[in-house]
């Protein structure tokens, strides 16, 4: 880039129509906090956090996934584990599995990861798989991760394969809110979601800006500009792809609701995370079509900018061939006496007219008539 971008305008500014209802927030003590766990380097090295809430509030910090199983099995319905893992191995997510009866098949998803935004249910357990987005301002690019979770009734597995998002933020937001924690793994659904949506706000205000910056070089006759707007036409590809589907993704929560008895205040925010999510949809929609336009413009600019070149080429090549009738006139006049005058001067012999009274006038007549004959010839011919 040899420009240096312009302030980048808050994400929140930047997109007015996304702004957001104010959320509750429970005024309750805050709890100290959970001891780091020092975990061997095991199954368990790749265990960011575990907790196990009861009402909403976390009354132990286990060291492993088995620890955390039994602390559900003591009769207790207001029970919850709460477990986070970043890139975990296989067999870590094969004993969860056995630990929580996770279906085989979404096991399988997050193992591999690679997977397209879904939301499926397994009896009581649902499956979602999310993109999450950041738009990194080193390299004006948009980087993607994925995140798949396994929710139950009493138990919320998360599986980052990426930096983001960072759900420690998530966890602490619930955690200060024990009111809104206490309503289980469906509130642990909705703060993820939301924390997903509100991490695409600033990538879509880093694409506007990126977009603002090509339209200015369209204009300035940047030759990188269509490479640069290609490029970009991808991200905003791509992450149509992680926002789209989490259009369908609501829909289907939205539609168990009652089935599922679902929170009414849960049901508010879910809706409200739909409506953040259609608006962002409709902006990368904007987006791609303004690229398509862009590049449209381009090519017409292009395409102008080579027809002036050619006629500048063509009104050149014009003028030279002018120049080259002129000189080709004047050498056609100029030789024709040479000729002339080098037929009498090869001294040959017999040349009768060497002998004649009137040999040199003719010849200097001779001279001075092709001349004018052929200086008449290409003045009517307009090369003189």
């Amino acid at each position: 880039m040899t420009e240096r971008r312009p302030a980048r305008i808050a994400p929140r500014a930047a997109l007015s129509t996304l702004t957001r209802r104010p959320r509750p927030v429970v005024e309750v003590p805050r709890q100290p906090e959970s001891p780091v766990v020092q975990a061997p380097a095991t199954l368990q090295s790749r265990m960011v956090d575990n907790g196990v809430y009861a009402g909403g509030r976390r009354i132990a910090t286990p060291s492993s996934a088995a620890e955390s199983h039994d602390w559900l099995t003591d009769g207790f319905d207001d029970r919850m584990v709460w477990l986070g893992l970043y890139r975990p191995e296989p067999a870590q997510l094969g004993e969860l599995a056995e630990q929580y009866g996770l279906p085989d098949l979404a096991v399988e998803d997050a193992i591999q990861a690679h997977q397209r935004p879904k939301f499926e249910r397994y009896g009581d357990t649902l499956f979602v798989v999310l993109k999450a987005a950041r738009y990194l301002d080193a390299t004006e690019e948009v980087e993607f991760g994925e995140l798949h979770l396994f929710l139950g009734k009493d138990f919320a597995i998360t599986v980052r394969h990426s930096e983001s998002p960072d759900l420690s933020r998530v966890r602490r937001r619930l955690e200060s809110s024990p009111d809104l924690l206490a309503r289980g793994s469906e509130a642990v659904l909705y703060a993820i979601l939301d924390a997903v949506v509100d991490g695409y706000v600033p990538v879509v205000a880093g694409l506007e800006n990126d977009i603002d910056e090509i339209e200015v070089q369209v204009f300035r006759g940047d030759p990188h500009v269509s490479r640069r707007t290609y490029e970009l036409s991808q991200e905003v590809v791509d992450f149509q792809r992680a926002v789209q589907p989490l259009t369908g993704i609501l829909a289907a929560i939205t539609a168990g609701f009652e089935k599922y008895g679902v929170d009414e205040e849960l049901r508010s925010y879910l809706r409200d995370v739909a409506d953040h999510v259609t608006g962002i949809t409709e902006r990368v929609e904007g987006f791609r079509s303004q690229l398509r336009e862009i590049l449209t413009v381009n090519a017409t600019l292009v395409a102008q900018r080579q027809n002036d070149e050619i006629r500048e080429l063509t009104l050149t090549s014009i003028a030279q061939g002018e120049e080259v009738k002129k000189i080709s006139a004047w050498a056609a006049i100029l030789f024709a006496p040479s000729l002339v005058g080098g037929v009498y001067g090869m001294n040959f012999e017999h040349m009768p007219e060497l002998d004649e009274y009137w040999g040199y006038p003719f010849a200097l007549t001779l001279m001075v008539m092709v001349s004018v004959t052929l200086y008449v010839i290409f003045k009517r011919r307009d090369w003189i």
